[in-house]
């Protein structure tokens, strides 16, 4: 009986090599390269390099399988000897190529968005030139030399890793998880190593595969050309170069260092294909169960789950206080008003939600609390403070890791898709505490006990598409928790939930905020969440607060035409499924338009001159409720469901 691989070894084999023939194929060539490479140059080199003028220029025997030169050089064994050659210039071109074109890439990362300009205008321009010609013009500055020809090749191969190193990069920095990192103050370069890097292995692994075998063409052709690789050095260009001159009458003389151009290029090819499909499908194994989590320490079942904070007293002093913050983006010469002059306070303890319609600043004024805006973007404020340390125009990276939690939308892009759950969600502790794995990860742990994530101790060792998109939610809330925050920021947290896991999410924000006394800011398009989750509502609409009132309130006493309109478009358990479903009139305006006067005056049904006029200003009303209206309703009469005459119908 034949004898076979144990079983592991041959799953190990498959998967390392792609797991498909390509990838078996590509391997099987490298490593026939790579041996000719290294053996070839003792085996043979001395007779590679015998001179032996009597069987010059001969044609295939026995003796020389490919014939000799004009000088009685055995072609086929200094095409061996040339492997290891060809194969060090190649590679080392490459590595200047990515290295160069990495720098370059991600210059605007360190350096901001003016960088990002000048680097995609310098790599533009230098891709408006072919590579061949700026590798001939590269060659002839450097001079007809081997370092001459590694410096051509390799920064001719710059302008193309750059870009795609810059197009990838500039996808992943936009990511919500880059900018959780970011916010908690995790460093330019952490950033870019485990979030942006890994996330594009892919296509620099391929594309390092493609720069490799396109630079073993070029230096085949340099030599060919007689502007690379100079006597007594060769390569196999310098071969193809020598064995043009007697193509006719021994042809092997160019097929030989040809075939292994061919075959070099083709194995690079391959095993770079096979080696980005294995980073690939890397990205989503099955967790090797145990493997990270041999350090944790079991939750035993009567362990508390409660986050530790103090909440017997309440503070006066405001755990969030905003006063006249504005945010204000500049493009094409326009200036765009997302956030205009918005006043707000959050108690400790206490659950706000903010709702609007799209494009009225609720995610504008959520990423300016949590100091996310970016060039071109402007903030600017009266007063930003989180639990009274003033945010804008301050170091504030670990304050705002230590007081404050963000769950984000979409929980598949907040949570980086290389890394295991466990390591991702301690790096707050582990970064601004300095605190060890082992703790970090016992920590992670109880909170995701907490958020009530069965068997946490294992599924730490999970990637995030293991988890099912409520269970992720959750993993997000716990992240939020790792350091027991003052305030927890959750911007549209049930966007794509079904009901169930919609409540189950909504209830545990809500018991989590009970158990810590943390401040919750709720951001939402959809007034019923609110309503559920929250003991006040701000109700935005074109960059301004036009209604803060108890959500107890908003069918009872909501004041502000829009605030009703809002109301009435949500349908009720009572509502005739008959008929067409409540909608406000018009649309928010832009907010680069230049608003005159109330800006829900085009939409209400109540607008009088005044309001065309003269902006209103947000004044209380009563205790607790404020609105910014000419006309605010003050009949404490029971809302409708349906107001004809405030909203139209668009059935």
């Amino acid at each position: 009986m034949t004898p076979t691989a144990p079983a592991h070894i041959r799953v190990r084999g498959r998967q390392l090599l792609g797991g498909n023939l390509s990838g078996l194929i590509g391997g099987v060539l490298m490593v026939l390269v790579v041996l000719v490479a290294v053996i070839a140059p003792f085996l043979v080199g001395q007779q590679a390099g015998h001179l032996d003028v009597a069987v010059a220029g001969q044609g295939p025997s026995a003796h020389h399988l490919l014939g000799t030169d004009s000088l009685g050089h055995d072609i086929g064994l200094r095409v061996l000897v040339a492997t290891r050659l060809s194969l060090l210039l190649a590679l080392t071109a490459t590595a200047l190529s990515l290295l160069l074109g990495l720098a370059v890439g991600t210059l605007p990362t360190f350096f901001g968005k003016a960088a990002g300009r000048a680097t995609d205008l310098a790599i533009s321009i230098s891709l408006a030139f072919s590579g061949l010609l700026l590798t001939l013009f590269l060659a002839v500055v450097f001079g007809v030399s081997t370092l001459g020809a590694v410096l051509a090749v390799g920064l001719a191969g710059v302008p193309h890793s750059a870009r795609l190193v810059r197009n990838l990069a500039k996808s992943v920095e936009s990511r919500e998880y880059v900018a959780a990192a970011r916010m908690a103050g995790v460093g330019k370069v952490r950033v870019l190593a485990r979030h942006v890097l890994p996330n594009i292995a892919e296509p620099l692994i391929l594309n390092a595969a493609n720069t490799a075998a396109g630079a073993i063409l070029s230096f085949a052709g340099l030599s060919f050309l007689g502007i690379g690789i100079q006597a007594p050095q060769y390569d196999w260009g310098a071969l193809l170069n020598k064995g043009q001159s007697v193509l006719y009458s021994n042809p092997l003389a160019v097929v030989g260092p040809g075939a292994a151009v061919v075959v070099a290029g083709l194995a690079l090819n391959l095993l770079g294909d096979a080696a980005a499909r294995r980073v690939a499908e890397g990205a989503a194994p099955a967790a090797p169960r145990g493997k990270s989590d041999r350090s944790l320490v079991p939750v035993s079942p009567g362990a508390t789950a409660t986050v530790a904070r103090a909440t017997t007293t309440v503070e006066s002093r405001p755990v969030l206080d905003v006063a006249g913050l504005e945010v204000t983006y500049y493009a094409g010469g326009r200036r765009i008003d997302a956030v205009r002059g918005v006043t707000f306070r959050i108690d400790r303890g206490e659950s706000v939600g903010v709702v609007g319609e799209s494009g009225s600043g609720k995610s504008a004024v959520a990423l300016a609390v949590a100091q996310l805006i970016e060039r071109p973007g402007h903030v600017r404020a009266d007063r930003l403070e989180l639990s009274g340390v003033a945010l804008h125009g301050t170091r504030h990276g670990r304050h705002l890791a230590a007081e404050l939690g963000v769950v984000f939308q979409d929980p598949m892009s907040s949570l980086n898709p290389v890394r295991r759950l466990g390591n991702q969600l301690t790096d707050g502790a582990r970064y601004h505490e300095r605190a060890g794995r082992a703790q970090a990860l016992r920590r992670l742990v109880d909170r995701l006990t907490t958020v009530g994530i069965k068997n946490a101790a294992e599924r730490v060792g999970d990637y995030p598409h293991e988890f099912s998109g409520g269970m992720r939610q959750r993993a997000m809330v716990a992240m939020a928790l790792m350091r027991t925050p003052s305030l927890i920021l959750a911007d549209e947290p049930t966007t794509a939930l079904d009901v169930r896991t919609e409540r189950q999410v909504l209830e545990l924000l809500q018991d989590v905020c009970d158990r810590s006394g943390a401040a919750l800011l709720l951001i939402s398009h959809d007034m019923t969440v609110v309503k559920r989750a929250c003991d006040r509502v701000m109700v935005l609409y074109a960059g301004r607060i036009v209604e803060d009132l108890p959500t107890s309130a908003l069918h009872a006493r909501a004041a502000h035409p829009y605030t009703r309109a809002l109301v009435s478009a949500v349908p009720g358990i009572d509502t005739d499924p008959s008929m067409p479903l409540t909608v406000i009139p018009g649309r928010v305006p832009d907010a680069g338009e230049a608003v005159v006067g109330c800006a829900f005056a085009d939409r209400c049904h109540a607008v009088t001159s005044r309001c065309r006029t003269d902006d209103p200003t947000l004044t209380p009303l009563s205790a607790g409720h404020r609105v910014a209206c000419w006309n605010p309703r003050r009949s404490p009469a029971a809302h409708t469901t349906t107001c004809p005459t405030e909203v139209k119908d668009h059935g």
